[in-house]
């Protein structure tokens, strides 16, 4: 009887995410003698991390991290389950399955772009309201938060192209603060 091997795709966003999504296939596939993965996050795709799961040494979470590599993809998790079959496949044999599967599981999938966005909190008078609120929209933020008492804050993303309007909002006025929270 041959091994099966079942590969998943999915987009995330979060180490908690994959965390979670590994746990359960853990859980649906008790059964399984392996779960091996490789996972990306980030606009820089400088996180990443890869698993063999028991498998030899750079056999399963090499190859599939090579998929997600030659497609370029960040913000993403694939898992390959292995059912041992009883049949050795050997080093390049094993490469081979969990290349083939996660290729399998991308070509399956759907890629979803998007656009790299900043993360700002703005403070600023109410008496600026005015202003700040017209060149928010000429940057076509969108809103994750608003506190408009004596003092307002606004907490938004924009995308990348757009962040030097916002960064050049600091520089006009000494009673607007602009903090860049990160990007995403």
């Amino acid at each position: 009887m041959a091994s099966k091997h079942l590969a998943f795709a999915y987009p995330v966003s979060s180490e908690e995410e994959i965390k979670s999504i590994l746990e359960g296939l853990r859980k649906e596939h008790h059964q399984a003698n392996h779960v091996c993965y490789a996972w990306r996050l980030g606009w820089d795709k400088n996180r990443y991390r890869l698993n063999d799961d028991g498998e030899p040494s750079g056999t399963a979470g090499k190859p599939i991290f090579g998929q997600i590599q030659s497609d370029d993809l960040t913000n993403v998790l694939i898992a390959v389950v292995r059912y041992f079959g009883g049949t050795k496949l050997g080093t390049g044999g094993l490469i081979d399955a969990y290349k083939t599967s996660s290729r399998m599981a991308i070509d399956a999938g759907e890629v979803i772009l998007k656009p790299v966005k900043d993360h700002y909190l703005l403070r600023f008078p109410y008496s600026s309201m005015p202003v700040v609120m017209k060149a928010l929209k000429a940057a076509d933020m969108d809103k994750l938060r608003t506190d408009f008492g004596e003092n307002c804050e606004i907490e938004f993303l924009v995308t990348a192209e757009h962040a030097s309007m916002i960064e050049a909002m600091h520089s006009e006025s000494n009673h607007t603060e602009v903090v860049h929270l990160g990007r995403l």
